[in-house]
């Protein structure tokens, strides 16, 4: 499937002319002011937003605060466009939280460039996350609101990481809010559902253990949440490429090494 690209600007020439560029690449969804992205957004999830920056009813500086400091749209990377050529327009973009600053009139190829690499790299991130055993879950934050959501979700599933039955019905209600609001910024974030983020952290936590303590296999499985060792097995060799037990070997004996 296509990446989805919001674009904003109220000149209707610019939004044909930059639709016809990246129609090829990407699917695209267009508005005319902040105010009705905005609108856009709480329908539709996108995975970039170009915006211009001189635009009536909510301009690109005031559309970038709003979606940079709300926690559901907080990761959607943000490129603003502007014929405003100055270092303060540009300063300004950046403190804003935008994530790439193009002055008007620019280079199709470089606009390119900049999309493949704001997708790639947090792509690219989401993956690491995925398959390290030691990649933090902040690690795919890319704005503090994302940090503070995460920071948070994290605390939670440390506190419950036990508990077998945890759901995301659990999850919604301590985090305020809906089921649906919850699936959607943790699929957006991490690529994964809740429940699969929720396993990932399992496992990772299991990692942890299993690299710092001389635990049974078994007891580690328990200890996080799995309801048999077999399960668990599956599970930490499909994540992570190696089974429970050649993790322990390998990291607790280097690390039993380190310490005497």
């Amino acid at each position: 499937m296509k990446n989805l690209i919001l674009l904003v600007d109220d000149n209707q020439e610019m939004i044909e002319v930059l639709s016809d560029e990246l129609c090829d690449k990407y699917e695209v969804i267009t508005s005319y002011n902040g105010q009705q992205a905005l609108e856009t957004l709480r329908k539709t999830d996108v995975q970039l937003i170009i915006c211009d920056v001189m635009m009536p009813v909510m301009d690109g500086f005031d559309f970038c605060r709003a979606i940079k400091t709300d926690i559901a749209y907080s990761h959607v990377p943000i490129i603003l466009l502007t014929a405003k050529n100055t270092l303060q327009a540009r300063i300004t973009g950046l403190e804003l939280g935008a994530d790439a600053y193009i002055e008007k009139p620019f280079d199709t190829e470089h606009l390119h460039v900049q999309i493949a690499n704001l997708i790639s790299n947090r792509q690219n991130l989401k993956n690491f996350f995925s398959r390290s055993p030691i990649s933090s879950i902040l690690s795919i934050a890319h704005t503090q609101s994302d940090e503070g959501f995460l920071r948070k979700l994290n605390i939670f599933f440390s506190e419950n990481i036990e508990d077998p039955n945890l759901d995301i019905e659990k999850i919604a209600a301590l985090m305020n809010t809906s089921r649906t609001s919850l699936f959607r910024k943790i699929k957006a974030i991490s690529n994964l559902t809740p429940t699969e983020l929720l396993t990932v952290i399992r496992l990772k936590k299991a990692a942890q253990i299993l690299s710092e303590t001389d635990l049974k296999i078994f007891e580690v499985a328990y200890m996080t949440g799995f309801s048999s060792q077999t399960n668990f097995g599956r599970s930490f060799l499909k994540q992570f490429g190696t089974t429970p037990s050649e993790y322990h070997k390998k990291h607790y004996a280097t690390k039993s090494k380190i310490k005497f």
